[in-house]
C-alpha cells in the first residue's frame, strides 16, 4: 500500500474562508493567494493524488484528479444576482471517470460553515430520474439493502427543493416512505463532520470509508441509469 502524502488541511484553512467571506475582493484574495495554495489547495490536491491511488488499490471503480475533479475558488457569476467573486469553500468529486459531469459520485465540502460529506446521483437528466424512480418502486427492498452500509454511517438523504407533490406516473404509490424518496429531485445523501476531521489523514480515512460503503448504492444507480443513457446516446447518433 502506498505511503500517503496527504497530512490534512492547514491550521489556517477554516480561518482562510471565513476572512474571505468578510473580504470578498479580489485585491485581499491576491495578497493572501499563498495562504489559499499553502493551507487549501495544496492540501486538498494531496488529499486527491492519494485518493485516487488508494481507491484503485483497492479496486473501487472510482477516481479523481486535480485537474478535473476540483472546484474553482473564483464564482461563476454570470447567471447569479449575488456577485460575490468567490466561494468561501473547497470541494471536489469523485467518480467512476473523474470529472464533474459523470453520474454517481463522492463529494467533499469544507466550509467554516458546516464541512460535510456526499454520495449519490445528482442532477440526473430527467428520463434518468424517471427510470430510478421507477427502479425504487420496482425493487424496494434491494434499494433499502444497497442503502443499508450508508445508513449505517449516518448519512442522511438531502430533502432540500424536493418536490411538494408526487411526481406524475407514480400517483398510485401510498407508503409514505416511498412517496418521500420519489420526491426527491436529487438521490444524494450527506453527512457533516468537524473540523477535526482536517487533521492528519482523518478525511481520507472517511472518504475511503465512505467510498467502500457506497458501492451497493452506486451499483444500483448505474445498473439503472447506465441503459437511460445508453438508449440516448444511440438515439442521438
Amino acid at each position: 500500500m502506498s505511503e500517503a502524502a496527504y497530512s490534512g488541511f492547514g491550521e489556517k484553512a477554516l480561518p482562510f474562508l471565513k476572512a474571505l467571506g468578510f473580504h470578498q475582493n479580489r485585491e485581499w484574495f491576491h495578497e493572501n493567494k499563498d495562504l489559499f495554495e499553502t493551507h487549501l489547495n495544496e492540501p486538498r490536491g494531496r488529499l486527491i493524488d492519494d485518493l485516487a491511488i488508494r481507491l484503485a488499490e483497492m479496486n473501487i471503480p472510482l477516481t479523481c484528479n486535480r485537474k478535473t475533479s476540483t472546484f474553482r475558488i473564483n464564482r461563476d457569476v454570470r447567471f447569479t444576482k449575488e456577485k460575490h467573486p468567490y466561494n468561501t469553500h473547497v470541494s471536489a468529486v469523485i467518480t467512476r471517470s473523474g470529472t464533474k459531469k459523470d453520474q454517481g459520485l463522492l463529494y467533499f465540502h469544507v466550509s467554516p460553515d458546516e464541512s460535510f460529506l456526499s454520495v449519490g446521483f445528482y442532477s440526473m437528466e430527467s428520463d434518468e430520474l424517471r427510470a430510478f424512480r421507477e427502479a425504487i418502486v420496482a425493487r424496494k427492498d434491494q434499494f433499502d439493502a444497497a442503502l443499508k452500509p450508508l445508513t449505517d454511517l449516518g448519512f442522511v438523504f438531502d430533502h432540500d427543493n424536493s418536490l411538494k407533490r408526487t411526481p406524475r406516473g407514480f400517483e398510485h404509490v401510498t407508503e409514505p416512505a416511498v412517496v418521500d424518496l420519489l420526491r426527491l429531485r436529487h438521490l444524494t445523501l450527506s453527512r457533516p463532520f468537524s473540523a477535526d476531521r482536517l487533521e492528519g489523514t482523518a478525511l481520507l480515512d472517511d472518504l475511503l470509508e465512505l467510498a467502500r460503503a457506497a458501492q451497493p448504492f452506486l451499483s444500483f444507480g448505474w445498473r439503472v441509469i447506465d441503459p437511460v443513457r445508453a438508449a440516448r446516446d444511440d438515439s442521438n447518433r
